[in-house]
């Protein structure tokens, strides 16, 4: 799960930043260690392609509970979802296959190895930490009626903040809507700056439920929590910390795990 980086208007993902170096650098320098290693030229982009099907069949593979409900959303890569490790293995079996001998086999492959080892130190040291809810925040439901958030305290939730114009957060909310239905513990969608008869025609209009939709209309929690994002979706503990934010379009794999890891894992 991933925190952000803004530089100006342009909000990343940590995650998928850091894959993009990681795929750039496994590019650049496997063609340079084959030159200097005086090996066959390596099948990079074969390679490349490979290791990020292998990442991603192993993550879908380790949430095929999730998967099996919707298969298509397996194909949803700009969701993320992808395992670093079978994907660097299988990256370096492409890359050492042709390179001559054991030797030479075995500097090529620790490229990708070592790539993933860096990529995986280095998302464990940018994962945005744990911080408190502010405290004091006042949404309201679609009726009107004030709900201090203050006093979901106590018990583990999710908020996923949202708006009717954003197109991921509409693609991604018949399914959090169908988790949030079976899900343990409390998902609130806390719409960001729109009006009840708005939200309401959008919800009809989706056939969506209204029970767990709540409305902040001055964008007051996303200003809190610096998230311009939307979506984005809090994995907040029982004692008021946001422990995961995913800014972006969240997977149905990604969701229920999160949820499930929240549930089991108290502070």
């Amino acid at each position: 799960m991933d925190g952000v980086i803004q530089i100006g208007f342009l909000t990343l993902a940590v995650d998928r930043l850091l894959a993009m170096i990681a795929i750039t650098a496994f590019i650049i320098l496997v063609p340079l260690f084959a030159e200097r290693l005086h090996a066959r030229k390596p099948h990079v982009i074969m390679a490349t392609i490979v290791g990020i099907l292998a990442s991603r069949a192993a993550y879908v593979l380790l949430n095929l509970e999730a998967y099996s409900i919707e298969p298509w959303s397996a194909l949803a890569f700009w969701q993320g979802g992808f395992t670093v490790w079978p994907g660097a293995i299988a990256a370096a079996v492409v890359v050492a296959w042709r390179s001559g001998n054991w030797l030479k086999a075995s500097a090529l492959a620790a490229v990708p190895l070592g790539i993933a080892l860096i990529l995986t130190g280095a998302h464990r040291g940018l994962a945005a930490p744990p911080v408190p809810l502010p405290s004091s925040l006042v949404v309201q439901t679609l009726d009107g009626k004030p709900m201090h958030l203050d006093a979901m305290r106590g018990e583990p939730f999710v908020l996923n903040l949202w708006a009717t114009w954003c197109p991921p957060c509409q693609r991604e909310m018949p399914m959090m809507a169908d988790v949030a239905a079976r899900s343990p513990i409390p998902v609130f969608f806390i719409n960001q700056g729109e009006d009840a008869p708005k939200i309401r025609a959008f919800l009809n209009d989706r056939r969506l439920t209204e029970a767990t939709v709540l409305v902040d209309t001055r964008g007051a929690l996303g200003s809190a929590l610096q998230a311009p994002a939307l979506p984005t979706t809090l994995f907040v503990d029982a004692t008021g910390q946001v422990r995961v934010r995913h800014s972006g379009e969240i997977s149905r794999a990604a969701l229920t795990a999160t949820i499930r890891n929240l549930e089991r894992n108290p502070p």
